[in-house]
């Protein structure tokens, strides 16, 4: 699994300059193979100098550069050796490349709903290349003229805007300067929705057999917000023409920021009814790929070492239009509690790495599309706004990109711009917090007077010993007083942090508050705690009785995160959530709040008293959606979390009627996804068989029915479905990508400790042939996806280490020291957890 190297691409960027592709795709070869030829017209420095193209193809039928055959010597497993170069060239390679199964170059997915057959291309990272010959790195940009053969009964979408000359053929008009990897391909019977927001043309697309389920006045509706803030922000006119958002089959991610093509993973089309949440998941992600067409598409960075450039940019700018251009007005909230706890864990692990990372070629870059890069990237950013101003921010961002539309920047060039809008020297900001990993621990030092006033307060900051870094954080401290049944902010002071304690001169002698929150409205990125009183008040349930969700998100982010930390038991974690989660009323908050019980529950929590505590998490949850209004997003998400905890018969016979139609709650559609919630539940617990399964994949012919139903059957507690799901993980080299993932999530499961051993040393002893036969994309799926994380033991934790001792591929390594080190976590969180719950 050989990729690029940043020498080879800063070499070859500065011997050569790519003035256009032009691309011939062939997809009426059959279903194996698809023709691809690619004439790259390029210039170079030093004549007669040497370089090689990019190509990874099955077959490589003819190469000519400037009109003579080159060698068949010179094509080597993923580039073609080129020698003798002029000062202009003109290179054609001339090839069959393969359809892939696993979202990497082209992928080819059949439909069995109904049979169609799709097609979509994935060129990031280092995957164009797999697709046409190519100078496969972000910096050597081109015009792409694009020319497609397809079925004549298809739709073809790429980048530029696409004619069909005749039936069957189709050719795309010549795009801007474009990296490699942006280059993308949507072809197939696709069903399409048209409209327009001012001169830009907007369609919307997707498989046939999901066209009820295309929402496009919605996903419209974002469209046009997003296009307007960013028109009035930034200073600079969208630059590709037409937008299209397809939303393909088997997807990777959750979407790629394609210049005048976006594609998105077809999950975000809603085949059931969901939570607000998840709309608001989709309108960020509809957000944030719009911000790429400025931070990315038309400004790219020139290496993968400031990856960050492009995503914490898009993730920031994807919130802030939430928050201030769509309905979502509390996304802030949302980034809080979901968002920045990605990007904590991650800023924890022994992998950690500088939001400006090093990325030595491009298998290592491909790991680093993470929450450093997403999360704690965007999260700084907030922080730096609040350092500069919002109002120099973004004149910083306007010049940066008008200076360097079309090309490729670095860290330094944004930080010039930065530094010119705001007249701050940003060069020790930026080694603090771009140029240094970890994440800083802030805790208050209280001292109280005896007539309920402040004596002293500090603010007190920490570092890991391995990322000792103390950082100037600007932050505000809030006070809140209960008044009545509300818990009121009294007050709101700015504080600058630097170093290892700050004095907050401000609040001596000021009245005790019932809750001083640090970092209120969660303007640095750092880890909080509370003071004593201040950690009563929340355990005691007034958290829920502020009015703001961002304090809200703040104070049950900082209570998981002692648990994490081993600071606060599971079970007084579990006893707040079982009082305080009721009254709360931010969906987002109480997905999170719910999915980090179950955590709670079934990793951090004592093995002896997981079965007690599910039963009460589950009766919980069924009192929460009996007293739920009807219909509403609460009732769907208690709805789920029930199902998905159920162990008693009692409850196990309730959820089967359910199935029947029977005693379900008002209000409550037990829809397919629902249905396949419980199926899969009933699974876990061997309250069904196979047949029960398939009877219900034959109600749900869908791609996503197969989905279910392989992870359905991974979760029997058997050792023959066991066997089976590892054969579809570790041996099957047919099944897609979504079907591996699938297989992948039945797999390990809390209830099932008594089958752990032996896959445990088995996922061990087999992961390294992994890396040798599966692609990138796979290798990290399987090797992340099946770390057994819930087998929680010194065992596991001693056969990880002695696998690390043995000779590894980076990407495997890497994954492997971040599953020991939630294990290891997890471990010292069960070591202070009392057997029952202190409070409640």
């Amino acid at each position: 699994m050989s990729g690029l190297n940043r020498i080879e691409a800063a070499d070859r960027a500065r011997l050569i300059r790519v003035h256009g592709y032009e691309i011939d795709l062939d997809l009426t070869r059959g279903e194996d193979r698809f023709g691809s030829v690619s004439r790259i017209r390029f210039s170079c420095a030093e004549l007669g100098a040497a370089t090689f193209v990019d190509l990874t193809t099955p077959v490589v039928a003819s190469v000519t550069l400037n009109g003579n055959p080159v060698d068949r010597s010179a094509v080597a497993e993923r580039r073609i050796a080129l020698a003798g170069l002029a000062s202009e060239n003109e290179l054609v390679v001339s090839a069959e490349g393969a359809y892939s199964r696993t979202g990497e170059g082209l992928h080819r997915f059949v439909d069995p709903a109904d049979g169609e057959v799709y097609l979509w291309s994935e060129a990031v990272l280092f995957n164009a290349n797999r697709i046409f010959a190519c100078f496969d790195q972000p910096d050597l940009k081109a015009p792409l003229r694009l020319r497609v053969r397809a079925p004549e009964s298809w739709t073809v979408l790429s980048n530029g805007a696409g004619t069909q000359v005749r039936p069957g053929a189709w050719e795309f008009a010549d795009t801007p300067p474009l990296a490699t990897y942006f280059m993308v391909l949507v072809a197939g019977p696709y069903h399409s929705v048209y409209t327009e927001h001012g001169a830009i043309p907007l369609g919307v697309h997707c498989r046939r057999s999901l066209a009820p389920y295309l929402e496009a006045d919605e996903l419209f509706t974002h469209t046009r917000e997003a296009f307007d803030f960013y028109h009035g922000i930034f200073g600079v006119p969208y630059a590709y023409g037409k937008y299209d958002q397809a939303f393909v089959p088997e997807f990777n991610a959750g979407a790629m920021e394609n210049p005048g093509c976006v594609t998105f993973t077809d999950k975000f089309l809603y085949r059931s009814r969901v939570t607000d949440a998840s709309r608001q998941s989709r309108a960020e992600t509809i957000a944030h790929e719009l911000a790429h067409m400025w931070f990315g598409d038309l400004v790219t960075m020139r290496w993968w070492d400031d990856l960050w450039l492009n995503e914490s940019f898009a993730e920031y700018m994807g919130t802030l239009t939430l928050a201030e251009a769509t309905r979502f007005r509390t996304a802030w909230t949302t980034f809080c509690a979901t968002t920045k706890a990605w990007g904590y864990r991650q800023d924890q692990l022994p992998s950690t790495h500088p939001i400006a990372a090093d990325a030595p070629d491009t298998e290592t870059a491909q790991l680093n599309f993470d929450g450093i890069s997403y999360a704690k990237g965007a999260g700084v950013l907030k922080q730096l706004v609040a350092w500069v101003g919002f109002e120099p921010f973004l004149a910083g961002l306007r010049a940066y990109i008008a200076e360097h539309a079309h090309g490729n920047t670095t860290l330094r060039d944004l930080l010039a711009a930065l530094e010119r809008a705001s007249g701050r020297d940003l060069a020790a900001w930026s080694r603090d917090w771009l140029e240094t990993a970890g994440v800083n621990v802030l805790r208050p030092e209280v001292v109280e007077e005896d007539d309920g006033r402040y004596r002293s307060v500090a603010v007190l900051q920490s570092a890991a010993r391995e990322h000792p870094t103390l950082r100037s954080h600007r932050i505000a401290i809030g006070l809140y007083d209960r008044s009545g049944e509300r818990l009121v902010r009294r007050d709101r002071i700015d504080v600058d942090v630097v170093g290892a304690r700050t004095e907050v001169a401000a609040l001596s002698g000021v009245r005790v508050a019932d809750l001083l929150l640090l970092n209120d409205d969660d303007l640095t990125w750092a880890k909080i705690r509370l003071d004593p009183r201040s950690l009563q008040t929340t355990l005691d349930g007034w958290l829920c009785r502020i009015d703001d969700s961002l304090p809200r998100a703040l104070l049950w982010a900082a209570t998981w995160d002692m648990v994490r930390d081993a600071e606060l038991a599971p079970g007084d974690y579990l006893a707040l959530v079982f009082e305080s989660v009721a009254p709360e009323r931010e969906i987002s908050l109480v997905q999170d709040i719910l999915t980090r019980a179950r955590q709670a529950i079934d990793v951090y929590g004592r093995p002896d008293a997981r079965d007690s505590r599910l039963a009460a998490f589950a009766a919980r949850c069924r009192e929460l959606l009996d007293e739920a209004e009807a219909g509403g997003d609460l009732q769907l998400a208690y709805a789920r979390a029930y199902a998905s905890a159920v162990a008693l018969p009692a409850e196990v016979g309730r959820v089967r009627e359910w199935l029947a139609g029977a005693g379900v709650p008002v209000g409550l559609a037990v829809d397919t996804e629902l249905r396949w919630l419980i199926v899969r539940r009933l699974a876990v617990l061997g309250a069904v068989v196979d047949a029960d399964i398939a009877a219900e994949h034959d109600r749900d012919r869908t791609s996503n029915g197969a989905e279910w139903a392989a992870t359905a059957r991974a979760a029997l507690p058997s050792t023959a479905a066991k066997e089976a799901a590892w054969k579809a993980v570790f041996e099957d080299r047919g099944l897609s990508n979504n079907l591996v993932r699938a297989a992948i999530r039945g797999f390990w499961q809390p209830d099932q400790p008594t089958l752990w051993d032996g896959w445990v040393a088995r996922y061990f002893a087999e992961l390294e042939a992994v890396w040798r036969t599966r692609t990138p994309i796979m290798a990290e799926e399987i090797t992340e996806g099946m770390f057994p994380s819930v087998a929680v033991s010194t065992d596991t934790l001693a056969l990880a280490d002695s696998t690390l001792v043995r000779t590894l591929v980076d990407g495997q390594r890497r994954l492997l020291v971040e599953g020991r080190a939630d294990l290891d976590r997890a471990l010292r969180a069960r070591a202070a957890d009392p057997r029952p719950m202190r409070r409640g």
